[in-house]
């Protein structure tokens, strides 16, 4: 479940910005590092699991016995195991944008965070400016660190359970 590329950008910040707090004069250098993360994450790659999942898990009846942990017991075999987004899925539709898309809450806070971090320690607003995330032709769309929160705030409250984090999969806490 942790294994996409962005996490690599994301868990890589944390060490960043703690350097940052440790070392403050070398403030410009961290920025740069956390930019050069921020913008990674804003391409295609960041959310590739969400632009090719598809639909409900094609080998979910074959997973292996210690997914019962995460499956509910009475959903084996019909139930994609957490990490699979099914993007497409009823009555959610495709939605090529993960930060509109009702599901990829993890995708959308994690990269908060990792901006989150950037304004902490930058003395600019550069990402609160509109960017454009995934970029791939018809699919590009333009976000700011702002819009991403207010829309992530947007979608909590019209959903009080908790907000999708995989398609169908509320995590409420």
């Amino acid at each position: 479940m942790a294994s996409w590329p962005r996490f690599d950008l994301v868990d890589s910040s944390y060490a960043v910005a703690l350097m940052a707090q440790t070392t403050p004069a070398w403030r410009e250098v961290y920025v740069g590092v956390l930019d050069q993360l921020i913008a990674r994450h804003t391409s295609w790659w960041s959310a590739n699991d969400w632009l090719t999942q598809f639909g409900h898990d094609p080998d979910r009846g074959n997973y292996p016995d210690v997914y019962r942990l995460l499956v509910p017991a009475e959903l084996w075999g019909e139930y994609d195991v957490p990490g699979w987004t099914a993007n497409g899925i009823e009555p959610y539709g495709i939605q090529m944008d993960p930060i509109a898309a009702d599901g990829m809450l993890f995708y959308k806070g994690f990269f908060l965070v990792l901006l989150g971090l950037r304004s902490m320690i930058a003395t600019d607003d550069r990402w609160n400016q509109p960017f454009s995330m995934i970029r791939d032709g018809e699919h590009s769309f333009e976000w700011s660190h702002s819009s991403i929160a207010a829309h992530l705030t947007d979608q909590w409250s019209r959903r009080p359970q908790g907000c999708h984090c995989e398609n169908t999969k509320v995590w409420p806490l």
